[in-house]
């Protein structure tokens, strides 16, 4: 029997340097990449076994059009700590973390545009 699971796929202007910073910010681990002319194109990366895509694509990324279209939510046990690591490693706090609607919860713009909500349900 088959399992079905769901991944974002972000697109960002520099795929080498968001793998670099979801790395550093949230510890991910890569599980795939693919070079074209000897830059990374895509890479697939997991932070805590939840996986997600990036893909060099300046055209389509929500620095060039000025918006994201998706918020990601990163679930964590200790989401004051993952949300001060994502920002040493260069995003910019949006709401700090804070408690509300049974959730402890902040929101950061990662360096590429994408917002992420790194928080822990209280209820």
């Amino acid at each position: 029997m088959s399992e079905t699971h769901i991944a974002p796929w972000l697109s960002v202007s520099n795929a080498a340097e968001a793998a670099a910073y979801y790395k550093a910010a949230f510890s991910a681990v890569e599980l795939y990449r693919l070079e074209e002319g000897g830059r990374l194109a895509v890479a697939q990366l997991s932070i805590g076994g939840g996986d997600f895509w990036i893909q060099e694509d300046p055209d389509s990324s929500p620095e060039s059009i000025a918006r994201g279209s998706v918020r990601m939510i990163l679930t964590v046990q200790d989401p004051d700590s993952a949300f001060e690591q994502a920002v040493a490693a260069g995003a910019t706090g949006v709401v700090p973390v804070g408690e509300g609607h049974g959730w402890r919860i902040g929101r950061i713009a990662d360096p590429f545009g994408h917002h992420w909500e790194i928080g822990k349900r209280l209820i």
